[in-house]
């Protein structure tokens, strides 16, 4: 890179500043706890002292996030707020800049809490602790500055630092196959890495001035055929991560080889990420682009859910199973994403809400039951409701959530991402009701596979062998509840979560929209 390209210096808005920087306390608090976990006793001397240091760390963050933005956060307003910028590394540009707004926060406190809960869940590590707890909280802390960015050179190494955490968690304490699985994990996700590198360097350069500010990149609003190349470029890196058929079948290895808690930080945090770069990058970075490709967008997504749906009848590993749902789920993201209304990206950003709290709880209690028996194959297990009555009612109301019961989140969520498709009158009436009719399919399907898991564990032919299995501790149901509860509060008070966002995505449709007219203005010129 050319380092006498002259460097933007364009201030964010002032009135957006803070005045002391809780968002760098957010991102750094977990890191250095992390950075003390070498000089805690050996494991062989109190394997309990890591796993407490990280839970009080992460209770910590936690607290502070929710403080910080009930007391800092106004949801009325799309502008950037809590705005940190010092420069870094001015040579190349690069800036330790963090902000947050509507489309960012609630992922940032969904990110806090599931990573909570996974060191919560993960009281019987007893091998490598120090190490163990050390990367969840590395984890962390990549995590939040992923949501918090405002550099792209400073989000994209972030993007890179929490694939090492998660890479080496499902290498050393995954199952039998975890060195294959983990493998796949990083090729996949690093190789997708170097699109979104480039696209974003060539955003960076594009115009009469280099900078890898977010704000002035989407300020920019490249178009054309360099436009459509830089969006396709980040669709396929961060469909990766969302993930998009057939860039997914990483996932399912994944899922099937982590522990509980890996798991929940995979479905729980890492899709997020895609679906929140999207956002980001693809639809405010790039909105003409995204006008052109976002029918594709809808396409895709259906393809997801059917697929998804369809693939989780054939596994017979019940995390498999699940992690194929989640495919399916998020699938429904891009739906609200490709919609380009207020209404389907708010449906989108909802949807990333609550299958993150689902598809948290749910993997929970399967590691919950997996303790217990020592399997995670469907056939072997059989009448656990009677031996484990409270980790029943657990993953049947989890599992009733996942597929849209009237009165949880997983409902609101869907039906508005169907609101948002049907609204659109830029879509023709048939494209819009053949893409209501296929996501139905999906939603019909939802239910057959989940509903017949339940059956098949909890009320199938009694194992002898698990006839004696302990059911949910207190701790555990702690656990389940602080992911259900939510789950329960948003699908009957859905306001809770959508007036941290509505004031972002309605900013970003009325965006689109006002592309779509200057579009349209164009369209006689060009006759």
């Amino acid at each position: 890179m050319d380092a006498t390209l002259p460097l933007s210096a364009a201030s964010l808005p002032v009135e957006g500043s803070a005045t002391f920087p809780w968002l760098t306390l957010i991102v750094l608090l977990p890191a250095a706890a992390a950075l003390i976990m070498p000089l805690l006793p050996g494991d062989g001397d109190d394997p309990r002292l890591p796993r407490t240091v990280a839970l009080v760390t992460l209770l910590a963050d936690f607290g502070l996030m929710l403080w910080v933005f009930a007391r800092h956060f106004d949801g009325a307003s799309s502008q950037l707020q809590l705005v940190e910028r010092f420069a870094w590394v001015p040579t190349i540009g690069l800036e330790w800049s963090l902000a947050t707004d509507g489309l960012s926060a609630p992922l940032v406190v969904l990110s806090g809490l599931v990573t909570l809960l996974a060191v919560a869940a993960s009281w019987n590590v007893a091998r490598k602790t120090r190490l163990y707890f050390g990367l969840l909280l590395l984890q962390a802390s990549a995590q939040a500055l992923v949501f918090l960015s405002q550099d792209f050179l400073l989000f994209f190494l972030a993007w890179e630092l929490e694939l090492v955490p998660v890479y080496l968690l499902i290498a050393i304490w995954g199952g039998t196959q975890r060195q294959y699985a983990a493998t796949k994990f990083i090729l996949y996700t690093a190789t997708a890495s170097l699109l979104i590198l480039i696209s974003g360097l060539a955003l960076a350069l594009s115009g009469d001035h280099f900078t890898l500010n977010l704000s002035e990149l989407a300020a920019r609003s490249a178009g054309g055929s360099f436009g459509l190349l830089c969006y396709l470029g980040f669709l396929v890196g961060f469909g990766v991560k969302l993930p998009i058929f057939p860039l997914h079948t990483w996932l399912p290895d994944a899922h099937g080889e982590a522990n509980a808690p890996v798991s929940m930080l995979l479905a729980g945090v890492l899709l997020k990420m895609g679906g929140y770069a999207l956002l980001r990058f693809n639809v405010q970075m790039l909105p003409e682009a995204h006008l052109v490709l976002a029918p594709a967008l809808i396409v895709l997504g259906i393809v997801n859910i059917i697929y998804g749906a369809l693939n989780a009848f054939a596994q017979d590993n019940v995390k498999r199973r699940i992690a194929c749902s989640s495919v399916s789920h998020m699938g429904f993201v891009l739906l609200g994403i490709g919609a380009v209304d207020a209404l389907g990206i708010s449906g989108a950003m909802l949807q990333m809400v609550s299958h993150g709290l689902i598809a948290a709880a749910m993997f929970f209690v399967t590691g919950v039951f997996y303790e217990r028996t020592k399997t995670l194959s469907i056939p072997n297990m059989g009448g656990l409701a009677k031996v484990l009555p409270i980790t029943f009612a657990f993953f049947l109301a989890s599992s009733l959530a996942s597929l849209a019961l009237p009165g949880m989140s997983g409902f609101v969520s869907e039906i508005t991402v169907f609101l948002g498709i049907t609204s659109n009158s830029s879509f023709t009436t048939g494209f819009r009701v053949i893409t209501i009719v296929l996501a139905a399919i999906g939603l019909v399907l939802t239910p057959v596979y989940l509903l017949s898991l339940c059956r098949r564990v909890f009320f199938g032919p009694r194992i002898p062998a698990l006839a004696k299995v302990g059911d949910m501790n207190p701790r555990e149901a702690v656990i389940g509840l602080s992911l259900l509860v939510p789950t329960l509060v948003i699908g009957f008070w859905p306001r809770l979560a959508i007036n941290l966002y509505e004031a972002s995505t309605t900013a970003l449709a009325t965006s689109l929209a006002s592309q779509a007219q200057v579009a349209l203005g164009r369209m006689p010129a060009l006759g």
